[in-house]
C-alpha cells in the first residue's frame, strides 16, 4: 500500500501517516529539503542521512536544464546520478517557469519559456512533463499546473483553474499510458489551484479528486498572502481532498506554518527557509531565530541549542559560526545548512510523536510559546 494514516489526532485534523516507495517507506507528517539541482545547497548526502532526511525534492525545471535527461537517463536516473538512495519528489516546474514573468507565454497547449540560462526557447506540455519526470525517475512526481500572482483578479483565478484542471487530466493520461523507465514505482500528485477563492479552490479539489491522484498538493500559496489567509485557504480545501491520500501543501514555510497547516491535515512540506536562512547566517533554534552576524554573538560561547542535538549544535559555538561567516569560510553555510535542516526534521519528528499520544494542540502551544519568546542571552 502506497499510503495508509496511522493515527488521528482527536482533538485537531492532525495525522500520522506511512508512505510506501520503492526507495523506502517514511512517516508523515514530513518535512522534505529542497535539493533543486540534484543537491541540496552546502549539505553532503552523507549529512542528510545522518540528520534523518527522509526524502528530499528535485526540480523538473533546472534538471531539464541542467544537467539535462539524456545525462540522466545514461546514468539511469536521479537516485543514481547524485547517489541518493532514498526517496525523491520532483515539483513540475510550473512555479519556476511562473516566475520567468516576461520569458514565458501560457497557452492551452502548455507553457513556453526561454531559458535563464542561455534565452534558448522551450516548451513545457503536461506529457513532456510527465516523461522528463520519467527519465529523472523520482518517486513521486507533480503535475505541470499554472501558478499565479497575489493578488489576482478572480476572473483570471478561475480560468487558470480550467487551464490547470486540463493539464492535470492530461497529466494523468499520459502517467496512466507510460511506465517507469528504472523498474521502481512512480507515483503522481494533483496540485489544486484557485488563489484565496473558495469556491475555486473547491472545483479544483473536485476536478482533480475525479482523476484519482496518488497524492493531492495544495499550490499557490505562500506568494504574499497573510499567513491567515494561508491557514484559512489550507483549512477550507483540506475539506474535499480525499482522506485516504498524501496532503502536500507546497513551498512552505516557518515552523509556525508548518504546526498550524498540521493541526488543519497536511502531510507534507518543503521549503528553502531553513537552507536559505542558513547561508544568509541565521540558525533555527528552540528559542526563536539566531542572526549570527550580530554583534553580541562574538563572544557567545554559548550552546546554539540545547534541546535540538545536532552535529553543529553539538560541537560549535554561535561565536565560532559568526567568525565563519565574517572570514567567508563555506564551512559556515554547511554548519548552519546542517543544523537548520535538522531543526525543521526534528520538528516534525517531535509533532508525529505529539500526535500518535494525542497531544499535538498542547505541542504546539508548547513549542510557539518557546519558540516565539526569542533567544535569551548567554
Amino acid at each position: 500500500m502506497f499510503f495508509k494514516v496511522l493515527s488521528q489526532d482527536s482533538n485537531s485534523k492532525a495525522r500520522v501517516s506511512e508512505i510506501t516507495t520503492s526507495h523506502g517507506t517514511f512517516q508523515t507528517p514530513i518535512f522534505m529539503p529542497v535539493g533543486t539541482q540534484a543537491t541540496v545547497k552546502a549539505i553532503e548526502q552523507r549529512e542528510l542521512v545522518e540528520i534523518g532526511a527522509k526524502i528530499i525534492l528535485g526540480n523538473t525545471y533546472h534538471l531539464y536544464l541542467r544537467p539535462g535527461t539524456d545525462v540522466l537517463n545514461k546514468a539511469g536516473g536521479l537516485h543514481k546520478f547524485m547517489n541518493w538512495n532514498k526517496p525523491i519528489l520532483t515539483d513540475s516546474g510550473g512555479f519556476q517557469v511562473f516566475s520567468l514573468s516576461a520569458l514565458r507565454k501560457i497557452s492551452a497547449e502548455g507553457a513556453e519559456f526561454k531559458s535563464h540560462l542561455d534565452g534558448s526557447s522551450h516548451m513545457f506540455t503536461p506529457e513532456k512533463v510527465v516523461n522528463i519526470q520519467r527519465e529523472i525517475g523520482s518517486d513521486i512526481m507533480m503535475v505541470l499546473d499554472e501558478c499565479l500572482e497575489n493578488p489576482a483578479e478572480y476572473s483570471k483565478v478561475e480560468s487558470s483553474v480550467k487551464l490547470t484542471s486540463g493539464w492535470a487530466k492530461r497529466s494523468r493520461d499520459e502517467f496512466l499510458n507510460t511506465a517507469p523507465l528504472y523498474g521502481h514505482d512512480q507515483f503522481q500528485f494533483g496540485i489544486i489551484q484557485g488563489s484565496v477563492y473558495n469556491e475555486l479552490r473547491k472545483r479544483s479539489a473536485l476536478d482533480l479528486a475525479e482523476m484519482n491522484f496518488d497524492g493531492y498538493a495544495i499550490g499557490g500559496l505562500a506568494v504574499g498572502e497573510e499567513n491567515s489567509v494561508m491557514y484559512d485557504v489550507v483549512e477550507f480545501t483540506e475539506q474535499f481532498m480525499p482522506r485516504d491520500k498524501p496532503r502536500y501543501l507546497m513551498g512552505v514555510g516557518t515552523p509556525e506554518d508548518l504546526l498550524n497547516a498540521i493541526e488543519r491535515g497536511v502531510d507534507m512540506f518543503d521549503c528553502v527557509m531553513p537552507t536559505r536562512n542558513a547561508r544568509n547566517a541565521t540558525m533555527f533554534t528552540s528559542r526563536g531565530k539566531l542572526r549570527l552576524r550580530n554583534l553580541d554573538n562574538k563572544f557567545n560561547f554559548g550552546v546554539i541549542d540545547d534541546e535540538v542535538s545536532s552535529y553543529t549544535s553539538d560541537n560549535f559555538t554561535p561565536s565560532y559560526l559568526r567568525h565563519l561567516f565574517m572570514c567567508d569560510e563555506m564551512l559556515a553555510a554547511q554548519l548552519t545548512t546542517i543544523h537548520n535542516l535538522r531543526f525543521y526534521l526534528h520538528l516534525v519528528e517531535r509533532a508525529r510523536e505529539a500526535i500518535l499520544n494525542n497531544s499535538f494542540t498542547e505541542f504546539k502551544r508548547s513549542f510557539l510559546e518557546k519558540y516565539n519568546s526569542g533567544i535569551k542571552s548567554v
